[in-house]
């Protein structure tokens, strides 16, 4: 039996202006789950925003306080960030990727998805012609919606079906017409929990480079491909996969978020390659003056102007943890590893009620437990999946809106509650009552 019945259903999709429940927005779901919990009082078991579940890591906000009671916040910080997260930011990017970064290419950003959308600016503004965005997919809703807030336009390959030996065949099949200025592209993969393979990010940064394109990589769930061991370690291997090893025009998005469950004060890095941070372009000289160098360009061109710079004490708080990471005094892999534990046992009852994993598999074999993870349901599209589920009370997102080629829902391990993995296995039993698995 539903949890919520069609006239409740209907009342709070009324209330949230939506029409239908399974072709909405990651935050239309939320305030529809919301709305839902608010007038039956009803608690709704939440996988459908990707927020942080864990508590905010405390060097940051000791840090914080700190920088506030010796007045440090009384001025406007710069807007390419403060040397003393720039300088954490390089130390950290040598002590967990062995990349070096000087201090100057490390520029905090509002969020990840600021530098995201700094970066999508910026890369289709270099050179005339070259204007479009290739995205990995499945991928991020929220980076084609800033693509469709700056009118960029984008096209999509499917990972899925052209891993390894396939991917570069692919890839310059959608570069040969000279118009694709950047790829992007997560790993872990939002929302499949994908990782790509060295061998993989290698062929990306090649071609990438071959075709003047820059590389975008969003590295938002940083160390949590939890399948490997020795990521906690400072300054020895193993490090994470990642192209900005093998290209120089490579923007990497860290995010503070994720990391240091620190997604309230909206701070993370942007970290630009040495080729591609000193490079000059006239198209941008002749948009913003000056040299038209791509770095600069960023923070004063761009990012000035939407932020004016991220929050003083924010950024001494992010120093702390990323100081205290490279000093071995905070395991931040560790901190975070509940979400596997979660994912484990929210995949354990999702497959005992007849669901099966849309992606199974990267590779290097069957994918990770982590943040996200995907789920499909025998006969049932996408968005009348998640219509479905959140009539008996659990909250997910279309891998429609994902940019997927296959059926099925994202489900985040974040906000799950330890009371609630019970209450997930009866309202998924009784979903599978009422929607029989028929053989084909």
């Amino acid at each position: 039996m539903k949890v919520f019945d069609d006239e409740t259903m209907a009342a709070a999709c009324r209330k949230c202006h939506i029409e239908a429940p399974g072709d909405v927005t990651i935050m239309e779901s939320a305030a529809l789950a919301a709305e839902l919990e608010n007038n039956t009082g009803i608690p709704v078991i939440h996988m459908e925003l990707g927020s942080p579940g864990l508590a905010p890591n405390r060097i940051g906000i000791e840090a914080e306080k700190a920088a506030l009671d010796a007045g440090k916040v009384s001025g406007y910080p710069p807007t390419d960030g403060l040397p003393v997260l720039k300088q954490a930011s390089s130390r950290f990017v040598k002590a967990f990727l062995d990349l070096d970064m000087e201090p100057a290419r490390c520029i905090p950003t509002t969020g990840s998805m600021l530098g995201a959308f700094a970066a999508f600016a910026a890369c289709t503004q270099c050179t005339p012609g070259k204007n479009k965005i290739l995205v990995i997919e499945p991928s991020f809703s929220a980076n084609k919606q800033q693509m469709a807030i700056l009118g960029i336009p984008w096209k999509g390959i499917e990972i899925a079906d052209c891993r390894g030996p396939h991917l570069e065949g692919r890839l310059r099949a959608e570069m040969s017409d000279g118009d694709i200025a950047a790829i992007v592209y997560s790993t872990p993969n939002n929302p499949s929990w994908m990782c790509m393979s060295e061998q993989e990010l290698h062929t990306i940064a090649s071609v990438a480079d071959e075709y003047g394109v820059a590389v975008i990589e969003d590295q938002a769930y940083f160390c949590m491909d939890f399948r490997n061991s020795g990521f906690d370690v400072p300054y020895q291997k193993p490090f994470p996969p990642s192209a900005a090893r093998f290209t120089g025009n490579c923007i990497i998005l860290l995010s503070a978020s994720k990391i240091f469950s620190y997604a309230g004060q909206r701070i993370g890095v942007m970290c630009i390659g040495k080729d591609l941070y000193e490079r000059r372009f006239p198209a941008l000289a002749a948009r913003y003056g000056g040299t038209g160098q791509f770095g600069l360009t960023i923070t004063g061109g761009i990012l000035d102007m939407i932020t004016s710079g991220c929050t003083a004490s924010t950024q001494w708080g992010l120093a702390a943890m990323m100081d205290a990471s490279c000093e071995g005094s905070l395991n931040f892999v560790r901190d975070i590893h509940e979400y596997s534990s979660r994912a484990v046992r929210m995949k354990s009852i999702f497959a005992r009620h007849g669901f099966g994993i849309t992606y199974p598999e990267d590779s290097r074999g069957p994918v990770g437990d982590g943040f996200f993870f995907t789920v499909s349901y025998p006969g049932i599209a996408s968005g009348p999946l998640v219509q479905e589920l959140m009539s008996y009370g659990v909250s997910t997102v279309s891998l429609d809106k994902m940019g997927s080629g296959r059926k099925g829902v994202r489900v985040c391990s974040s906000r799950i509650r330890d009371n609630q993995f019970e209450l997930l296995d009866t309202r998924l039993a009784e979903f599978r009552k009422d929607h029989p698995i028929t053989q084909q």
